[in-house]
């Protein structure tokens, strides 16, 4: 009776570690899954980012140039680009509070998607 008992438990347990090594394996798929899609969101966004910047960058010398043909000077157009930056930056600084939550609502989605 006795025997009978422990041959039955023996597939329970087998089971059950079959089971846990198996849920292992998932969690652990899940996981390089999510981090993949996490990096090549975050690899994107780098690439569309920095191409944003360059594009910015170089609008920016054409504006100056051109502003510098309209004033006489070229330093006159990218004093006043430089002027108009500064502004800006200004703005952002004293609004800075505004920018931040909006931006960190966006990095919150964006990790838990």
């Amino acid at each position: 009776m006795e025997q009978e008992k422990k041959e039955s438990a023996r597939p329970i347990i087998e089971q059950i570690t079959e089971y846990a090594e198996t849920r292992f394996k998932l969690v652990k798929l899940e996981v390089i899954d999510r981090s993949t899609s996490i990096i090549a969101g975050i690899v994107t966004d780098i690439v569309i980012i920095l191409s944003l910047i360059l594009t910015f960058l170089f609008a920016s010398f054409t504006l100056a140039l051109y502003l510098g043909d309209v004033l006489g000077a070229n330093w006159k157009g990218f004093g006043c680009i430089a002027a108009f930056y500064l502004l800006i930056a200004l703005v952002v600084i004293f609004a800075k509070n505004t920018f931040e939550r909006p931006i960190v609502n966006v990095l919150v989605r964006k990790l838990f998607k």
